[in-house]
């Protein structure tokens, strides 16, 4: 049984659990990473992380700097840089069990096709002599949360079709989740893996649970790009989301009520919110606090946190609004398609010199010009061997461009290899070159990108730059390579509603 290849991504603050991670994951029995990257996502990057001495048995470790956006973005960052079958995400504030890397070979190598990621086992330990507090509480529900990022390992070529974690989520909080939700959407599934990995149990402060109300904003993101029942598509208990909206509604009917100086109605409604401020504060007590202060905190954060978690929810729905009025509310933001030339937006004609050939392809004005009203921006990749074996001068591939563009411009860039196969070079498609290229001059990053062509070649080039692909097939693909396409289309204007999805 062939064991697939895995990257470690781990996006880091720099803190004094990630030299016990990467100390743990040295030490590990089993196949090692190609490569461990570690990406920190402080604001200010400062060199020299805090590592255990164990870490150099894994060899060089590449470093990049995310500007602290978050880990969703520090997560796509990392990626963008693997290269291998699977990418392996760790929070760094896990300890991996001796056998981690063992049970993870044999859980990718056992990874049906359609499933798009392995979820390891979390543990986290309990507190000696005491009941866990409040916020141990949130950290040990951990156990049971599907799709967390925690040790989560995603087939790459999945992670690209499902271009990353959306970083509009810039906390460590439903970004998971969201992936988790497009990822099922697109008919992919999640496996349980056998490896398991310790999570180390955070102490909380008095404002802790008031904190973790900053997640309601995400809700409301992630209510309005999968439907209010996103709960139910994952199997997640209902939220007290209802509740705090009766108590602040309640709270704010007594201030009003009495204000006027209607005493029975301010009576009546400080007692709905008093019963439900006291359900609130009991549900919290039961577990068993460890001390008289905290039941007190416990007190006074129950009172404060219903109009707390209203108010940054409404801050999420503001946020969405503005979101929907931008035309930005689907995710990812698509900047840049690259497209093949010959078979994909031109009639093949190998060797081609004369600009009257060139025969647009049905469709492939209307469907450029959707792109272009989305303010997506296009370039031509393609390769031109003929050029190196006299078939096509320069000047002749000049004016075909030319026509190209004619036809169906403009374009923001067209990028050629003119090398024939077997000379080496590094943009010969599949080879990325073309691709890189492209993206560093248009300014765009790989998960921003797409790529639309017609061969495994296309697909390839695009696999190694990082970047999801739509094959449309015409009479030249092989059907192996039909088969084995991560998407396709049945011609260029389905390719683009594809990409587009809900922009569309």
């Amino acid at each position: 049984m062939r064991l697939p290849s895995y990257d470690v991504v781990i996006p880091t603050l720099g803190r004094a659990s990630l030299g016990a991670l990467l100390g743990a994951l040295a030490k590990g029995a089993g196949p090692a990473p190609r490569r461990v990257i570690l990406v920190d996502d402080r604001r200010q990057a400062e060199p020299g992380l805090r590592l255990a001495g164990d870490a150099a048995a894994l060899g060089p470790l590449r470093v990049l700097a995310s500007g602290g956006r978050g880990p969703a973005a520090a997560r796509n960052l990392g990626a963008a840089a693997s290269r291998a079958d699977w990418i392996a995400f760790l929070d760094d504030d896990v300890v991996p069990a001796p056998d981690w890397r063992a049970r993870l070979a044999l859980d990718l190598a056992s990874a049906p096709p359609n499933v798009a990621a392995s979820q390891g086992r979390l543990r986290v330990p309990r507190p000696a002599g005491r009941a866990p507090t409040d916020a141990e509480r949130r950290v040990i529900a951990l156990e049971h949360a599907p799709w967390i990022t925690a040790d989560l390992a995603v087939r790459r070529s999945a992670f690209v079709s499902l271009a990353g974690f959306d970083e509009r989520f810039p906390r460590a909080y439903r970004e998971d989740t969201e992936f988790a939700l497009r990822a099922l959407r697109r008919g992919f599934e999640l496996a349980r893996g056998t490896r398991s990995v310790t999570h180390l149990l955070r102490p909380g402060g008095f404002a802790s649970s008031l904190a973790a109300q900053r997640g309601n904003a995400d809700d409301a993101l992630l209510a309005a790009l999968h439907g209010r029942r996103w709960r139910e598509r994952l199997g997640l208990p209902r939220g007290r989301m209802r509740g705090h909206v009766l108590a602040s509604a309640a709270l704010a009917a007594a201030l009003a009520a009495a204000a006027a100086g209607a005493a029975l109605a301010s009576l009546a409604a400080a007692g709905v919110w008093a019963l439900l401020t006291l359900e609130l504060f009991t549900a919290r007590v039961a577990p068993g606090p460890a001390s008289a202060r905290e039941i007190a905190d416990m007190a006074l954060t129950s009172v404060l946190l219903p109009p707390w978690a209203v108010l940054q929810r409404l801050r999420g729905h503001a946020r969405v609004a503005r979101l929907r009025a931008s035309g930005a509310l689907a995710w990812p933001p698509l900047r840049l398609v690259l497209l093949d030339r010959d078979g994909t937006l031109i009639a093949d004609a190998p060797g081609n010199r004369d600009p009257a050939r060139v025969e647009a392809l049905p469709g492939a004005s209307t469907a450029l010009a959707r792109l272009r009203r989305r303010g997506v921006r296009l370039a031509i990749v393609t390769n031109q061997a003929a050029v190196a074996d006299g078939r096509l001068s320069e000047d002749d591939l000049v004016r075909v461009n030319q026509r190209v563009d004619e036809l169906l411009g403009p374009f923001d860039g067209v990028f050629v290899c003119t090398h024939a196969e077997g000379m080496g070079c590094g943009c010969r498609k599949p080879a990325p070159g073309l691709l890189l290229e492209a993206m560093r001059e248009l300014d765009a990053r790989p998960l921003e990108c797409a790529l639309i062509g017609d061969t495994a070649g296309d697909l390839e080039a695009a696999r190694a730059a990082g970047v999801r692909a739509v094959l449309v097939p015409n009479q030249a693909t092989r059907r192996e390579e039909v088969l084995t396409a991560p998407e396709r289309a049945c011609d260029l204007e389905a390719a683009v509603s594809l990409l587009l999805g809900a922009r569309a």
